[in-house]
């Protein structure tokens, strides 16, 4: 089977659709498919996802095509265009990543034109809360495209099913088929030693910290965090707050916040991490937090599970696995709730380790790539035309 994912960028600072966009076609091609990635790349960013792509099994076996980027194209994808057309002229299914993009409307027009069945996975885009986000612009955006794409899809593909509740009152006319994130074993068998990161970042050996990672915006919750810090600094006069990931417009906001409650000496901000810094970053760290309003299927909370650290989520997360497994705290949105769960998780030892263990078993026995890669090749066969139902190739 060619399969064919469309995303705007592949630049890992945007989030975590791009990292699973990699690993999710990595874990197809494992399968034997032919897997085909089209999105907006320069030089520096495909150098940079070649480089993370070293530690996925069989991302070698992706094949990339990038259109360089520019805000005209990003609007007219004049060169977008004709390169899809070529690549999806034998496609047997498309994978949408994203809503808004146009590269996302001209691939799904083509694919409908060619009589190719694609499925539209909005990460998150289409709850509530996030249509309440610039209102005005994604009203419009529907008008002129995104909803004919939605409905004509062969289906949604929704992270979780709260996403597929969140998505109800749009009255979408394709239905909602639940694919989760995962991670692939492999990068997570071998951890690292917890001694190297704070020494990366000079935190004394004696100190202790709760880690965020995640971009700098605004519905990640970072108030809320620098707000549920001042109360747990107060606690747990030995636990620090390293702050990682990329601005996505938040970290002015947050670094006022943290001068105003007077912990400069207690933050670290150590920009964003990848790779094996990522994980040593984990691995340290008493607790993980994601105090977020909105996520669909968060890349960085499977991974702090993988990692063994036990973590701190709000109900927005929408991750309530990870309090029936007993893998940590899934809380209101509120930095007094939040603040609780984190003095509760740093002040017993046996437990968090518990949690931790609990996290690893729940991500590697339920959440992991090959599984959710047969996952969609199942899904890719039931949605198919009759004509294309029997014997698609795997190559």
């Amino acid at each position: 089977m060619k399969i064919v994912h469309v995303i705007t960028t592949m630049d890992p600072d945007k989030g975590g659709p791009q990292a699973v966009v990699m690993r999710l076609a990595a874990a197809q091609a494992n399968l034997g498919h032919a897997v085909h990635v089209v999105s907006q790349a320069d030089t520096q960013t495909l150098g940079h996802v070649a480089r993370l792509g070293e530690a996925i099994p069989g991302f070698q076996h992706i094949v990339w095509h990038a259109v360089p980027p520019g805000r005209l194209e990003e609007v007219l994808c004049r060169k977008a265009r004709p390169l899809l057309a070529r690549i999806l002229a034998d496609a047997h299914q498309v994978h949408l990543h994203g809503v808004w993009e146009p590269i996302l409307v001209f691939a799904a027009a083509i694919a409908a034109r060619n009589g190719v069945p694609y499925c539209v996975c909005p990460a998150g885009m289409l709850d509530t809360w996030s249509l309440a986000q610039k209102p005005w612009k994604k009203r419009l955006a529907l008008a002129l495209g995104c909803r004919r794409m939605l409905d004509h899809a062969a289906f949604i593909h929704a992270l979780n099913r709260d996403e597929a509740e969140l998505m109800r009152p749009l009255g979408l006319k394709a239905p909602a088929e639940i694919i989760p994130n995962g991670v692939f074993i492999e990068e997570f068998e071998h951890l690292p030693s917890a001694k190297t990161f704070p020494t990366l970042i000079g935190l004394p050996a004696e100190r202790r910290f709760v880690l965020f990672l995640s971009r700098l915006h605004y519905k990640k919750g970072l108030d809320l965090l620098a707000d549920a810090f001042q109360r747990v600094a107060q606690e747990c006069p030995d636990v620090d707050l390293v702050v990682a990931g990329p601005d996505g417009g938040a970290e002015d906001d947050f670094r006022d916040l943290v001068r105003r409650f007077g912990l400069e000496r207690r933050v670290f901000m150590v920009g964003p991490l990848y790779g094996e810094t990522k994980l040593q970053a984990f691995v340290s760290a008493a607790c993980f937090c994601l105090p977020s309003r909105q996520e669909g299927f968060s890349v960085a909370i499977t991974e702090a599970l993988a990692c063994g650290t036990p973590v701190v989520i709000t109900r927005a997360c929408h991750f309530p696995e990870v309090a029936v497994a007993g893998a940590g705290a899934v809380v209101a949105l509120d930095a007094r709730d939040v603040a609780s769960a984190l003095v509760e998780t740093l002040s017993n030892a046996p437990a968090a380790r518990a949690m931790g263990q609990n996290g690893r078993r729940l991500v590697f026995e339920n959440y992991t790539w090959p599984r959710i890669a047969q996952l969609t090749i199942g899904l890719y066969e039931a949605y198919a035309p009759a004509t294309e139902n029997v014997g698609l190739p795997t190559t």
